[in-house]
């Protein structure tokens, strides 16, 4: 079987992820323990990926990766069908507050704890934080360990942040971004908030949207710093501009002020659901036992940090943050 062949294999393989949790999701059980379908998918996903050899899921590591990367960007984009724009005007001062002191306090966090004492490098550092390796060219081993331990305790946030909503009593608004400034992927963000509810989860992905539209402008700070910090490589510096955040804003406005035919609306709907369970899959057969082994013991002792940080921490910036201004 040739490359192209194991890359649509690939993809069919999280399709055929998705369209299983979408039925076991629509179950009257599940449908009555809310159970949402982007849990299951991301649950079958890391079952099937700790059963399967990894032999197997490597040799068609590109239609997955393409599936958890691409697809959950395109499902970004069409989530603006179910949000509106009075619900990003809700987030309002609070949630923009909110992001910037996280990303200062995590970013701050992280090179303290990293660089100071833990003695990592400071690529390794970044990536722990953001996995911005279009930003910083960082070798190729240092972004595997990076997305291994985010896709390890952005998964236990997932779990452990709606949790700690129901012994808080932070109200639902509240919890949206509270979830959305504090939960790494995008995906885990609609997952926490959904087992809250749908109102919580728009809130929650609009806040992310807000945090990940403000990191270019970090990232212009960092990859400065990178050109005095890291020797030369030969290759540019970038920016990762993050089209699909805007592009799912776009849409926002559209389905906000434009009449839709009820059919466009949906398709699109239906369709995002498809994407998200294909994305939250992918990512659950990403989710293999051996991240941990492969991550090695200083990385795992800052992404633990990190963690609680952005669990507890998060919290506590989140409520006072909310006293202040409202």
């Amino acid at each position: 079987m040739n490359t192209t062949s194991f890359k649509v294999l690939g993809i069919l393989f999280t399709f055929t992820g998705a369209l299983l949790a979408m039925f076991i999701g629509a179950t009257p059980y599940f449908v009555h323990h809310h159970i949402t379908t982007l849990t299951i998918a991301i649950l079958l996903g890391m079952v099937l990926g700790n059963v399967i050899s990894a032999s197997s899921i490597h040799s068609v590591h590109w239609g997955i990766d393409f599936s958890k990367s691409q697809l959950l960007k395109i499902g970004i984009i069409l989530y603006g069908l179910k949000v509106t724009f009075s619900e990003i005007a809700e987030v309002g001062v609070s949630g923009i507050l909110t992001d910037m002191i996280m990303i200062i306090c995590t970013f701050s966090l992280a090179y303290w704890v990293g660089k100071k004492w833990l003695k990592e490098d400071l690529q390794t550092v970044i990536l722990a934080i953001l996995a911005t390796e279009p930003v910083i060219k960082a070798q190729a081993h240092k972004v595997s360990i990076a997305i291994a331990t985010v896709v390890v305790f952005g998964t236990l946030s997932m779990f452990a942040e709606p949790l700690l909503f129901q012994f808080s009593g932070m109200s639902q608004h509240l919890a949206g971004t509270y979830l959305g400034s504090t939960i790494h992927e995008v995906a885990q963000v609609v997952v926490a908030g959904r087992s809250i509810s749908e109102h919580t989860s728009h809130l929650a992905v609009t806040e992310k949207m807000l945090r990940v539209m403000m990191l270019p402008f970090f990232l212009i700070i960092i990859s400065v710093v990178m050109r005095k910090k890291i020797p030369h490589t030969g290759h540019a510096t970038q920016i990762t501009i993050p089209w699909f955040a805007i592009l799912f804003l776009l849409l926002t406005l559209i389905h906000s002020s434009v009449s839709l035919p009820t059919e466009l609306i949906h398709g699109g709907i239906y369709m995002d659901d498809f994407f998200l369970a294909a994305a939250m899959f992918a990512l659950g057969l990403r989710t293999h036992r051996s991240a941990i082994r492969q991550a090695g013991i200083k990385p795992v002792i800052l992404a633990s940090i990190l963690f609680v940080f952005l669990t507890a921490g998060g919290l506590v910036v989140n409520l006072l943050v909310d006293q202040v201004i409202n």
